[in-house]
């Protein structure tokens, strides 16, 4: 129910554009979300599995994209995004080969 992940004060939970320093931090300097995990907003752009594409209308929980597509989904702003791009709703998108310095991906278990 949070704007950002963990807390509607980004500064809490995330480095971002206005508290970052234009670079990237160390995981866990901020507060964690409520699952406990840090920097899902904010730090580095994380890609996601999803490919990019429409949601349909209607409210949705954890709603899934398209099977394929040319585009994957690429979400949580990095320390070079402005407050908005820190949404826990927004997605922006790539394609699969492309790399920056303020994007990279989180390994789960």
């Amino acid at each position: 129910g949070y704007k950002y992940s963990g807390s509607n004060s980004l500064g809490s939970v995330a480095w971002y554009y206005d508290n970052s320093g234009s670079r990237t931090h160390a995981v866990g300097t901020k507060s964690p979300n409520e699952l406990g995990i840090y920097d899902m907003s904010g730090n580095v752009l994380e890609w996601c599995q999803d490919w990019y594409g429409s949601y349909s209308s209607s409210s949705q929980r954890n709603p899934k994209g398209p099977n394929s597509g040319s585009d994957r989904v690429i979400r949580g702003g990095s320390w070079f995004s402005f407050a908005r791009y820190c949404r826990v709703s927004i997605r922006i998108f790539n394609t699969p080969d492309y790399g920056s310095h303020n994007l990279g991906f989180r390994l789960a278990l």
